[in-house]
């Protein structure tokens, strides 16, 4: 196969380089040579294309504006979040990158089979609690295990939070999450096989004057049955959604009382701008169609119907002769 054809310029450069050292043949060869070969990791299996990461990142694009709304009006203080960084990643490389003590929310996604973690800072999980207790959203700086009430706070509070990652996913699946159980220790976790790919969505998160990460980790295993339901061409179906009979009927009544132009043509006729000029009252226009021939009858600008003029009652009419087939077709009218 050939390789990249190089500019005058870039010629000139390797050869400079070459003449005063600063490049080497043998580094050109095992630059060649990197290029050829590719180090691929095995225990890091790519399971979603670059397509299904966007999907999976604009829909929780959307979750973090609904948290941000949530999360101000239940702490009743300045909240930011926003998505971070979207990557798929080993379980086991998830687990080691959170603290040792942290505060990990464990869901269920009805109909999905498997669970979800949500992982939230200890900063941003004791700046939450102490603004849920009365406080101004100060965080500890030592960490310790929740107590029972502390817990149940908590469990609400993110109980209710992922009410608004049904509605972001309502485009994608109906689900039904369900707050399984709360966790601080990470090493407790054993959901998946350590080697199992996740999709891990992180947010930055502002509360206040404090500021932190939170995690959602979603295994392959959750998401494969609607993996195909992540590509381009499946939102471009679904936005595109059938109309209901109820909906068709009424757009139905208002498309037959909605008015049309029409326009019987008796004919055209040419003038110079000097004989514009000078008509009078009684002056007489000829037009290029005989009197015997059928008038061109118009729909907007589309000629449909040939007709012969006449009158009803005491109004001008014309009486359709034929349809043209140079209009709409038949069976659109």
């Amino acid at each position: 196969m050939a390789g990249d054809i190089l500019s005058q310029n870039e010629i000139d450069a390797l050869l400079s380089a070459l003449s005063t050292g600063e490049m080497s043949s043998e580094d050109i060869k095992h630059e060649e040579e990197d290029r050829k070969v590719r180090v691929y990791d095995f225990k890091r299996a790519l399971r979603f294309s670059k397509d299904q990461i966007r999907s999976l990142t604009r829909i929780h694009e959307n979750f973090a504006r609904l948290l941000t709304t949530y999360f101000s009006g239940q702490l009743r203080t300045y909240v930011q979040i926003d998505v971070a960084s979207v990557d798929q990643i080993p379980f086991e490389e998830f687990i080691r990158s959170i603290p040792n003590m942290t505060l990990i929310n464990i869901f269920e996604v009805s109909p999905l089979e498997g669970n979800i973690l949500m992982e939230v800072n200890p900063n941003i999980a004791y700046s939450m609690l102490d603004r849920l207790m009365g406080g101004v959203g100060e965080s500890p700086s030592k960490v310790n295990n929740l107590t029972e009430i502390e817990t149940k706070i908590m469990r609400n509070l993110f109980e209710r939070s992922f009410d608004n990652l049904r509605e972001a996913w309502s485009g994608l699946i109906d689900i039904d999450p369900f707050l399984a159980d709360v966790e601080v220790n990470p090493q407790f976790l054993q959901m998946i096989s350590p080697n199992e790919t996740v999709v891990v969505i992180s947010f930055n998160i502002i509360i206040g004057e404090s500021s932190g990460m939170i995690n959602i980790c979603i295994p392959h295993v959750v998401l494969e049955p609607i993996v195909p339901n992540l590509s381009v061409r499946y939102w471009m179906q679904t936005n595109k959604k059938e109309p209901t009979a109820e909906q068709s009927t009424a757009l139905k009544k208002r498309l037959e009382k909605a008015s049309l132009p029409l326009v019987a043509e008796l004919g055209h006729g040419k003038m110079t701008i000097e004989q514009f000029l000078h008509l009078e009252e009684g002056d007489v226009i000829s037009l290029d169609r005989k009197i015997d021939e059928p008038l061109i009858v118009k729909i907007g600008e589309v000629p449909k119907f040939t007709a012969q003029p006449g009158h009803l009652k005491s109004w001008m009419a014309v009486q359709i002769i034929e349809t043209l087939s140079g209009g709409y077709a038949d069976d659109e009218r």
